[in-house]
């Protein structure tokens, strides 16, 4: 887990040339490497996660000035519960401190902040700054930056689909209702624009339980880089690569064609 933090309030003056396609509105990021870039220098997989702090920085003051409208992290799975347990409370640590830390100035920089999982899991004042963060700066509009954390992609379809079946036995709801519409409705990044493109940071080609249901139609890129070396260069040119695909979405060469032309 790496922090939420803040980018700066420039605007974006700077900003490189890309390629002509459009830029995605939603990007997810699997923030891997931490442990393994911390080995190769002899550190603590704690000193890893701190270094990841650094490309979280960077990673959303640019996603702010490149004008993506929301940016996921995978910062703690539902699965990282069985690592060592001292790198657990020291991510917890660190979870709380960058509640503590940065949310005035996610604000004072125009940033939503949301957190999904299965909070239920986190101590009472973890559950109690993220509640506060979030309605701190729920109405913020620049980006939207949401930090995935005790989160599994298997636990939020099934929560989905519990809370359907629950209508269903109360008589509220039509099992002929129930689409695909009604069964996103009920997950965690519900109303949030589909997810255009994800990240994998440390070369490893999965995605790991993370959002399954919106991840359908995204392109992937991924990038041999750890974590802590992931910087605004990197991000721009996961950007240049979304920008260079043609995406199809189920149809021919002729009919993307004919509908760009239109």
């Amino acid at each position: 887990m790496t922090s939420p933090l803040t980018p700066d309030s420039s605007a974006t003056e700077g900003t490189p040339a890309t390629p002509g396609g459009p830029l995605p509105r939603h990007v997810a990021i699997i923030m891997d490497g931490n442990n393994r870039w911390a080995r190769a220098r002899g550190l603590s997989g704690v000193r890893g996660h701190h270094a990841g702090v650094e490309a979280v920085r960077a990673t959303i003051r640019r996603a702010a000035e490149r004008g993506v409208e929301t940016l996921t992290l995978f910062a703690f799975s539902s699965e990282n519960w069985k690592r060592p347990r001292a790198e657990v409370s020291a991510l917890m640590e660190l979870f709380l401190l960058a509640l503590k830390r940065e949310v005035s100035k996610l604000h004072q920089n125009g940033i939503r902040l949301s957190v999904i999982g299965d909070l239920s899991a986190f101590s009472d004042s973890i559950q109690k700054h993220i509640a506060r963060a979030e309605a701190k700066t729920r109405d913020n509009t620049r980006l939207h930056l949401v930090i995935a954390a005790n989160y599994g992609g298997q636990w939020d379809l099934t929560r989905a689909a519990r809370r359907l079946a629950e209508r269903v036995a109360a008589g509220e709801l039509a099992p002929s209702a129930i689409d695909e519409t009604a069964f996103a409705s009920q997950l965690s990044l519900a109303g949030v624009a589909p997810v255009d493109l994800c990240i994998r940071t440390s070369g490893e080609q999965r995605i790991s339980n993370f959002i399954l249901w919106e991840l359908a139609y995204a392109e992937l890129h991924f990038t041999p880089r750890l974590w802590p070396d992931f910087d605004a260069d990197a991000f721009d040119l996961a950007l240049e690569d979304f920008q260079r695909r043609q995406r199809r979405f189920g149809m021919t060469d002729e009919q993307i064609e004919a509908q760009q032309g239109a």
